[in-house]
């Protein structure tokens, strides 16, 4: 287990072996949350939940349906580029 202190701004440094395992990077927004056991800190989710109702049609897409198959090979595709940038 890691220690970390609470500097005299209130600031508390997140071990880096952490930050890295989570992918969290500068500028992550977290949830604080006090607990009878501590502090509770979570990621804040960066997109408010929706309903398909909600989105559903808002992509202008006009060309012929896709498969299923042929979308998890798009999105395949796009995490592998992604991840090959560095990004997750």
């Amino acid at each position: 287990m890691e220690t970390t202190r609470l500097s005299s701004k209130g600031q508390v440094i997140l071990p880096k072996s952490l930050r890295d395992a989570h992918h969290w990077t500068p500028g992550t927004e977290f949830e604080v949350e006090d607990t009878p056991e501590g502090i509770l800190l979570r990621p804040k989710k960066r997109f408010p939940a929706t309903q398909l109702s909600d989105v559903i049609g808002c992509t202008g897409y006009a060309g012929p349906a896709k498969s299923l198959e042929e979308m998890e090979e798009a999105i395949a595709k796009g995490v592998s580029e992604r991840h090959a940038r560095g990004r997750y």
